[in-house]
C-alpha cells in the first residue's frame, strides 16, 4: 500500500497550476520594476520578482496535465490590440501593493469575457469576483509610500499567454502565446 504522502505528491504532480495573463515586454517590465523599486516599503514585504510582473486575466487552478494540450488549442478569444496606461497605485487589504491601469479599455473587457466563455465551454470554473486588472508589486506590505512621480508606462498589448505556475520552484513557465488582432 502507498503512503498518503507519496500518493498526495503523485496527485499534485499529475496536475499543472495554470493561469492566463497579459505578459509585458521587456521595456514595460523594466518600467514596472523601476517603479516598484522606487517605492518606500515599511516592514519586510515580499516584492514581486521582475520575471513575475503580469496581469492575471483568469486563474484556472490545478488542471490535469493530460488536459493541457486541449486547453492550449481552445483558449483563443478574438481581441484587438490595445494600450494600457498605468497610474493608480494602491495598497489593498492583506498587504497587497498593486498598480492599476488608469482606465480599463473595452478591448480588455472583451478579451476577459471571451476567455471566460472559452473556459466555461471547457467545463472549468471561473472566479466569481469582478475583474480588477492590476499588477502586483508586493505582498505582505504593511505600509508603502508610492513615488510622487507617476508611472509613465504605456503597455501596447498585442498578446496574452497561458502560463504554468511551478509549485516546486515558484517559477512561471510559458505554455502558449496568443496574438491579438492588430488594429493598424
Amino acid at each position: 500500500m502507498m503512503s498518503n504522502d507519496i500518493y498526495d505528491h503523485m496527485q499534485v504532480s499529475a496536475q499543472a497550476r495554470l493561469f492566463i495573463a497579459l505578459w509585458p515586454d521587456d521595456i514595460v517590465r523594466r518600467s514596472l520594476a523601476d517603479y516598484r523599486d522606487a517605492c518606500h516599503w515599511q516592514g519586510r514585504p515580499a516584492l514581486a520578482r521582475d520575471a513575475k510582473l503580469h496581469i492575471t486575466l483568469h486563474f484556472l487552478g490545478n488542471v490535469a496535465h493530460a488536459r493541457v494540450p486541449g486547453l492550449r488549442a481552445a483558449l483563443t478569444a478574438p481581441c484587438a490590440a490595445f494600450d494600457l496606461a498605468f497610474g493608480h497605485p494602491a495598497l489593498w487589504t492583506r498587504g497587497v501593493a498593486v498598480i492599476e491601469p488608469l482606465a480599463i479599455p473595452d478591448e480588455l473587457r472583451a478579451l476577459h469575457a471571451g476567455l471566460k466563455e472559452a473556459i466555461c465551454s471547457l467545463g472549468l470554473p471561473v472566479e466569481a469576483r469582478p475583474f480588477r486588472p492590476h499588477i502586483t508589486l508586493a505582498r505582505h506590505a504593511r505600509q508603502v509610500d508610492f513615488p510622487a512621480q507617476a508611472l509613465k508606462a504605456i503597455w501596447r498589448v498585442e498578446e496574452y499567454a497561458l502560463l504554468e505556475s511551478k509549485t516546486d520552484t515558484g517559477e512561471y513557465r510559458m505554455l502558449e502565446r496568443y496574438p491579438v488582432v492588430s488594429d493598424t
